[in-house]
């Protein structure tokens, strides 16, 4: 089975006609629902995140900044992002719908879990929102895993087609968590060099992958079957998060890579096998990018299809 968290508040993260809108998920649950996906996985309740566990990534002052912003009303913290009055308590609760999955995946209670949350969240810097993202829910996820469910060493695979550079940000000099982002250059935010490897204590893990438009779909799954095989088998986490975009679907409105929804399952698949080579180790994954009203729901689907085939 594969625990599955939702909840309506996401949908009250009102940002109008933006691309990133409540209709994504409307539209995805109304197809998981017609395929019977939906009701074979698990449903997990989300809960709202603390501040001591938004705060392992994001400074209390952008914090607070968010939450007034939304208190007052709404605005845009970005030039690219929407703060509504519901914004603040969504966001909270989507990044507690990670850590609760995170306590759930580590007390054994399943191997897969997908947080089907919004505001998205891999672009979010420590002290600012960027690129429709509130707090980083992957990275929260990641820090809440080691502080409070004792698993040390970590693997985040970001496959959505922009760079995830606000989670790069997040571990850049922390040697325990290993960070891959496989991305489309030259794009938005103009980010993850493959030289950019990380500092210090984490020299070697910060791993990117920037491909051109053009990239064949069996070029772009070797790329991370390699990533698989080699530094990530070496690492041994003990945990895999997926930081799962899906606007490198072929005909994505804000993206675009060429992949289509059965190329999202082999994908998965690639992950699954990897974590049952790492010793059986759970994988969460965290929705964020994906703005095709029709693609989106069908690239969860398949993604969905291939967590729960990990038994």
């Amino acid at each position: 089975m594969t625990l599955l968290l939702h909840d309506d508040l996401f949908l009250e993260h009102d940002t109008g006609s933006h691309p990133e809108r409540a209709e994504r998920l409307v539209e995805t649950r109304k197809h998981l629902e017609a395929t019977g996906l939906w009701g074979r996985a698990v449903p997990l309740p989300a809960r709202d995140a603390t501040e001591e566990e938004i705060g392992r990534v994001h400074d209390p002052l952008y914090i607070e900044e968010i939450r007034t912003i939304a208190a007052s009303g709404g605005g845009a913290p970005d030039p690219d992002t929407i703060v509504s009055p519901q914004s603040f308590a969504a966001a909270i609760r989507a990044a507690g719908a990670c850590c609760a999955a995170a306590e759930a995946l580590a007390a054994g209670r399943d191997r897969t879990a997908l947080a089907l949350v919004r505001p998205p969240g891999h672009h979010a810097l420590p002290y600012a929102a960027m690129g429709f993202c509130l707090f980083n829910n992957v990275a929260i996820a990641a820090c809440h895993f080691q502080a409070a469910c004792g698993l040390d060493r970590l693997f985040i695979l970001d496959w959505d087609v922009h760079h995830g550079n606000g989670t790069q940000d997040a571990f850049y000099d922390n040697g325990s968590v290993l960070f891959c982002s496989i991305h489309r250059v030259p794009f938005y935010p103009g980010t993850g060099y493959a030289e950019d490897r990380g500092r210090g204590p984490g020299r070697g893990t910060t791993i990117n992958i920037p491909v051109t438009a053009d990239i064949p779909t069996d070029a772009y799954k070797r790329r991370i079957q390699e990533t698989l095989d080699g530094p990530a088998a070496a690492f041994k986490p003990r945990a895999v998060l997926i930081s799962a975009g899906f606007d490198a679907y072929a005909r994505d409105p804000v993206g675009g890579l060429g992949l289509e929804p059965e190329d999202f399952g082999d994908l998965t698949r690639q992950v699954v096998a990897f974590a049952r080579a790492a010793g059986n180790v759970p994988i969460l994954s965290v929705l964020e990018g994906g703005y095709s009203l029709d693609g989106l729901p069908r690239c969860v689907a398949a993604h969905l299809e291939g967590l729960l085939a990990y038994a």
